[in-house]
């Protein structure tokens, strides 16, 4: 299936544009285990969705993150045909999955950071909706990424094979959670990407990147988001 998409959209297009520079590390839990379900003290009423405005006052910034760290320059937009092949869990998607497009909320905002100079990189997503609407795309998305053990993604010519891993994640916290580990390997090089979304009410978190990185930084990027309602 070939489906046109702004390749800038999410974790997977971000670590097919970096191959070979992201690190290889591939600390971190690595217990498979499918997303929570929503725990019973979930809010019974939402508090307002917050704008995008909101959202980017409650992003990492440099001086939650500590010494080491740069923000990453935003790439410019591309658009390439984007092929997925041997997950029939994606294609049934449309292939957004593939991409991210399905986590397009309206209310969002995104930050991106290098770490020491190497090729560590880590990135936060925040999102805010109705906890249905949140945990629904969600969920899609990461159930079709790893309901495929292997699959290949062709991105402007470029094929990646990729491997998917169901994670747990180390604490529960917030009202759901997922994560998964993904590897990318093209042209004998391969890259590791870590993701682990938390929602909680109306704000959902995701964080992608190099393993260690996502595990140092989660629970932070976690209470910073979730500070004040």
């Amino acid at each position: 299936m070939r489906v046109r998409v702004a390749t800038t959209a999410l974790v997977i297009t971000a670590a097919l544009l970096a191959l070979p520079a992201c690190s290889t590390d591939t600390t971190g839990d690595q217990h498979p285990s499918a997303g929570r379900a929503a725990k019973p003290s979930d809010r019974a009423q939402e508090t307002a969705v917050l704008s995008s405005a909101a959202l980017e006052s409650r992003l990492l910034d440099l001086s939650d993150l500590g010494s080491g760290y740069l923000p990453k320059p935003e790439r410019p937009a591309q658009y390439d045909e984007v092929t997925v092949l041997g997950c029939p869990a994606l294609n049934e998607l449309g292939g957004d999955a593939a991409t991210g497009g399905t986590l397009a909320f309206p209310r969002k905002a995104k930050a991106d950071f290098t770490y020491g100079g190497s090729s560590s990189e880590i990135s936060e997503e925040l999102y805010s909706d109705s906890a249905k609407k949140l945990s629904d795309g969600i969920s899609r998305i990461f159930d079709a990424m790893t309901g495929c053990p292997t699959y290949q993604v062709v991105s402007g010519g470029t094929p990646v094979d990729v491997a998917s891993q169901k994670l747990t994640v180390p604490h529960v916290v917030g009202d759901q959670q997922w994560s998964q580990l993904l590897t990318f390997t093209a042209a004998g090089r391969s890259s590791v990407v870590k993701q682990t979304a938390i929602r909680d009410g109306n704000v959902l978190v995701v964080v992608s990147g190099s393993p260690a990185l996502v595990d140092r930084h989660l629970d932070k990027a976690l209470a910073k988001a979730t500070a004040t309602r």
